[in-house]
């Protein structure tokens, strides 16, 4: 029986960390942040904790809020952005990440400014959590290596965010928490099929991609990251048809695309397309929901809310990882070179 890693181990406590966020409940502090128009609202953060953001900015600009997402490194480089009248919603996990302490360090010495900072973060004794105007906790507990636990509670405080943001009724979030906890918890039961891993990389020229739209994007960048960090194999995630555009020329045969959020109940029919001109120029596709498209391999996924799928897709996109990192002969999430907490600018 092969001993489970610190990362697997990980994996499956996640449906705990969701239940251990959604008994303690949100924070009373959250509610004021939607109770003020703001200039802008800015969603900033690195790596994983930045991704989680994709939902929460797209519910925010369809609500018609001006809503921006910019990463920490960028927003650097571009502090105009943010005015005295700009709620800054800055998520790092681990609270400590170099580009957000170095946010923190700039606002604390006034070279930059916005109205309210509200932080995201696992530790409660982290800069980021000590330093915002509002903390908002993760609860999601230790964590050995690649994020997991943490990712999906980001994920749930964001969604507890959007709700404030956008006007929705909160106790149909605390219901969706609930219930991404549930589907979770069946998907870790259902798990992949390990053959998809040695599949993967059995070609002479193995090349990967992770593609999604909407708030799947999320998912696919996720995949492209922690697949990197846990199996140290080359993986690339892609938004929607950034794919098409230069990438495709990736395809044929020892191409494996992963397509995240492939339902068919989406009335967007590019991931289909997508799927059928990969499988015809001999790549294999993956396609993580519950679409099926002849010559293409399905991982079946419950369609749902969208914390739902994003939950149970990253559970997939962690669970191939593990696989993949066994296929390449290396130990699932341990660092070789980095570490879990990026400091270095």
């Amino acid at each position: 029986m092969t001993t489970l890693t610190p990362f697997e181990e990980d994996i499956l406590e996640q449906p705990a960390a969701l239940r251990r966020l959604a008994a303690a409940g949100p924070v009373p502090e959250l509610a004021a942040l939607g109770a003020r128009r703001w200039d802008r609202i800015v969603f900033t953060g690195m790596g994983s904790s930045h991704f989680a953001s994709i939902p929460t900015w797209r519910s925010a600009v369809r609500a018609g809020l001006d809503a921006w997402r910019i990463d920490a490194g960028e927003l650097l480089d571009s502090p105009e952005l943010l005015t005295p009248d700009t709620l800054l919603v800055a998520t790092s996990q681990s609270g400590a990440s170099g580009e957000v302490v170095e946010l923190l360090d700039r606002l604390e010495a006034g070279r930059l400014r916005a109205g309210l900072l509200a932080g995201i973060a696992a530790d409660p004794a982290s800069p980021l959590a000590l330093q915002s105007d509002v903390y908002l906790p993760l609860l999601s507990g230790d964590e050995a290596t690649v994020s997991t636990k943490s990712y999906l509670n980001t994920l749930a405080v964001h969604r507890r965010l959007a709700a404030v943001l956008t006007g929705e009724d909160p106790a149909v979030v605390e219901a969706e928490i609930a219930a991404a906890a549930d589907a979770v918890e069946a998907q870790l039961a259902r798990g992949v099929d390990s053959d998809l891993a040695s599949r993967t990389l059995s070609p002479a020229r193995p090349r990967l991609a992770a593609v999604a739209k909407r708030d799947d994007a999320a998912t696919a960048l996720l995949a492209g990251l922690i697949t990197k960090e846990s199996s140290k194999v080359a993986i690339e995630g892609y938004v929607g048809g950034q794919f098409r555009h230069g990438p495709f020329e990736l395809a044929g045969p020892g191409m494996t695309a992963f397509l995240y959020g492939a339902y068919e109940s989406d009335d967007d029919q590019s991931t289909i397309r997508l799927a059928g001109d990969l499988v015809e120029s001999g790549a294999h596709v993956v396609l993580v929901g519950d679409l099926q498209v002849e010559g293409a391999t399905t991982v079946r996924m419950p369609d749902g809310p969208s914390l739902t799928r994003l939950a149970t897709g990253a559970v997939v996109a962690e669970l191939v990882a593990v696989d993949l990192a066994r296929a390449n002969g290396v130990v699932p999430g341990a660092f070789a070179f980095g570490s879990k907490v990026t400091t270095t600018l």
